[in-house]
């Protein structure tokens, strides 16, 4: 693993925070049609998303993370600085891959 420049880590924390707010809006706003409500768990190294019966767990260190769900399917992905995520398929901004893993997790 490469060294980060300093405000590139502070820079990857608020993406990191912004990545988990995301996902906790667009959980709630896919979980208004649901008996149960999700939940979010948050660390500094670690996101749990809640509901129904799927779970989805992402962690990250900088820019590199990774998800994992609860049917074992997972992925690796990078947090880019202008706000995108960089996985297999390509790059999307945060909030597009914030959205699709909330609704996947709450229908």
């Amino acid at each position: 693993m490469t060294a980060v420049a300093p405000n590139a880590s502070a820079t990857y924390a608020e993406l990191w925070t912004s990545f988990a707010s995301l996902l906790r809006s667009y959980s709630a706003a896919h979980g208004l049609s649901h008996a149960a409500l999700p939940t979010v768990e948050v660390t500094s190294e670690c996101i749990v998303l809640r509901g129904q019966n799927r779970w989805l767990e992402i962690t990250h260190h900088e820019s590199e993370a990774s998800w994992q769900r609860e049917d074992g399917s997972g992925a690796s992905f990078h947090l880019r600085l202008n706000g995108h995520v960089a996985m297999n398929e390509g790059e999307e901004e945060m909030d597009a891959v914030a959205e699709r893993l909330a609704r996947e997790i709450m229908q």
